[in-house]
């Protein structure tokens, strides 16, 4: 496959993480309103819809910061990094990878370990066991660890790490 066909796949594939999201976003809003209605409109407090946005607002970040949020959308202190020349902005790079795929690499057994363990227990109100809640953090720490293994092969190789900081270009993510 070819470099532009990779970027394209990877664009599709990015923009069915956004719906993956937008569809959380959409049950949770639901459920909340459901939520609303049954105990002040019915006066019968229901518990699985606050379970349910829970579980949802728990995907919802952890699917979103793993697959959706690019390097640059991540809230960081970059004050120092900003101030720093080209070459110790990649040294910091390079330092902050290594740290980060040391740290979710050596805690991914323990994790994967913990969350099938978790098969055992089970959700008060939906009854979905947690193993099945939990397994998103397998996936956002393996996203995590791929992510920066990406940015550690590009700053080892010396390619643009990021383009300058434009602080006229900056945006709420909205």
């Amino acid at each position: 496959m070819t470099v532009e066909g990779l970027r394209r796949a990877g664009g599709w594939l990015r923009r069915r993480a956004e719906n993956v999201i937008a569809l959380m976003l959409a049950v949770m809003f639901l459920a909340f309103i459901i939520q609303i209605a049954f105990r002040y409109l019915l006066n019968f407090p229901i518990g699985w819809t606050s379970e349910l946005t829970l579980i949802m607002w728990l995907w919802l970040v952890l699917w979103g910061a793993g697959f959706v949020l690019k390097e640059s959308e991540e809230i960081r202190f970059d004050l120092l990094y900003w101030m720093v020349g080209k070459g110790t902005r990649r040294v910091m790079t390079i330092i902050s990878a290594v740290a980060l795929l040391a740290l979710y690499l050596l805690s991914l057994p323990a994790v994967v370990d913990y969350v099938t363990f978790m098969k055992v227990q089970e959700s008060s109100y939906l009854n979905i066991r947690f193993d099945l809640l939990y397994s998103i953090y397998v996936l956002f720490a393996v996203a995590v660890i791929v992510r920066y293994g990406w940015i550690l092969r590009r700053a080892l190789g010396g390619s643009a790490m990021e383009e300058e900081f434009d602080p006229t270009k900056t945006s709420s993510g909205v």
